[in-house]
């Protein structure tokens, strides 16, 4: 993957590019390869259109902690060399170039419950600096705009002892009763979308063109999390049944709350990650992936341009389209790279490419940029009835597209682009078909 455009470009007009959220778990907005592409607040603070205000929001704001603090510098240089050493390795893995020792030490490490405890801290708090990379990667004017919503240490099993003693009497009611244990769940769902909403406000207040959501939750991944919730709720562990049941509920009232979320700015085309469980979203939902509306987008991850990558959630009518996921070089906290894996990465490349559609023509609304990216994909068999367009997105054509566009009609430039533009190769996108086999692929950051 080439490294960063840093610096901005010099010309009279149209100084900045779009405005991008990175709607993560923080972004290191000193990183010497981001620094030039974040947002600065022109003013000494921000209003929403309820009135609420986020004061000195310089570079975004942190909705985990409620400051203005996009990411946590007190855990830099904490964590164990290990967390990086383990990715280093898993590159060398990939390119056929590690010792056995070194393959002896990966194969350890990924089996060391306290090690993978740790990572997955890590995983938190490097990833949306990760995810901003791959947002701005050649996009010089790019203006990445920081709001963290996964906290680096995640509450997990200590939040919902509190939620179940915050709600005693309801409860008290939930114990054996089928309907009550839903209603509880609603609620519980209903706290996750006030916060999604009020951050989808402030994204339509900061007039964010494009948003990248990197994160979520899926019913596999919160299975657990609800089984220990009904059990605390009812005295007893719920049966397979019953827990997919309750999940499937869950993850289904998030979806369905989170319209809130993007509707609240709808002028910005929100681009989601499908999630790393290698499901099927149209029958095993995950949010906010599953969000469908004009200005939403999934995304599934491909290893390369080569196949779909095998961690890879997908979904013919709930994923519209494909990018590279697998082994992705980025920006992390501290001035360092990393590669990565994950439906994570996979998103802010067709984020990085809805920016420059924008940039390209400004006048372009939500809807017309989805449509952009949809139209202009270059179809895979391998996609065929995993995405909507079976394809995976074409940056210089949607481009080009974006382009034509404003002498002519939207329909006439994508026809044409797709006359002009040829099928990108791997070398392209700077990634390669590489072996999966003992991958680390961290699951989506969730609030939970």
């Amino acid at each position: 993957m080439k490294h960063l455009a840093i610096g901005l470009a010099i010309v009279s007009f149209n100084l900045f590019g779009a405005n991008i959220a990175i709607i993560d778990s923080g972004v290191d907005y000193k990183h010497r390869q981001l620094v030039n592409n974040m947002w600065q607040n022109s003013a000494s603070k921000t209003v929403d259109a309820d009135g609420k205000t986020y004061q000195d929001d310089t570079h975004g704001w942190n909705f985990a902690e409620n400051n203005n603090q996009i990411i946590d510098y007190k855990y830099l240089g904490t964590f164990s060399a290990d967390c990086t050493k383990i990715f280093d390795v898993q590159a060398k893995i990939l390119q056929g170039t590690a010792t056995a020792e070194e393959k002896d030490w990966y194969k350890s490490k990924k089996n060391d419950p306290e090690f993978l405890k740790e990572l997955q801290k890590f995983g938190n708090f490097v990833h949306g600096t990760h995810v901003s990379g791959i947002s701005a990667s050649e996009a010089n004017k790019a203006q990445l705009i920081g709001l963290k919503l996964i906290p680096t240490e995640t509450p997990g099993s200590a939040e919902i002892a509190q939620f179940v003693s915050d709600n005693a009497t309801l409860a008290t009611a939930a114990q054996g009763d089928n309907p009550m244990v839903k209603l509880f769940l609603s609620m519980l769902a209903g706290r996750q979308v006030e916060m999604l909403t009020t951050v989808g406000k402030y994204t339509g207040a900061v007039k964010s063109e494009i948003a990248n959501g990197s994160f979520g939750v899926s019913m596999n991944a919160v299975k657990p999390i609800i089984k220990q919730l009904v059990k605390q709720l009812t005295g007893s562990d719920p049966t397979d049944a019953e827990t997919d049941e309750y999940a499937k509920f869950f993850v289904d009232e998030i979806t369905k709350g989170s319209k809130d979320f993007v509707g609240a700015a709808p002028k910005t085309l929100f681009v989601f990650a499908a999630g790393n469980d290698g499901t099927n979203n149209d029958s095993i939902p995950a949010s906010p992936a599953n969000v469908k509306t004009d200005n939403t987008i999934t995304v599934a991850a491909t290893n390369g341009v080569s196949s779909l990558a095998v961690f890879s959630n997908f979904g013919q009518k709930m994923v519209e389209v494909a990018a590279p996921g697998v082994a992705i070089d980025s920006t992390v906290p501290g001035d360092e790279r990393l590669r990565m894996s994950g439906t994570s990465m996979a998103a802010p490349y067709v984020t990085n490419v809805a920016g420059l559609v924008k940039d390209a023509n400004s006048g372009l609304n939500p809807a017309e940029i989805k449509k952009i990216l949809m139209e202009t994909v270059d179809v895979k068999d391998f996609l065929k009835g995993k995405v909507t367009t079976s394809g995976i997105v074409n940056r210089a054509r949607a481009v080009k597209a974006a382009k034509l566009s404003k002498t002519m009609t939207i329909e006439t430039a994508i026809s044409q682009s797709k006359r002009w533009v040829a099928d990108e190769s791997a070398s392209f996108w700077g990634t390669r078909r590489v072996s999966e086999k003992d991958l680390i692929v961290l699951p989506l950051p969730s609030t939970f």
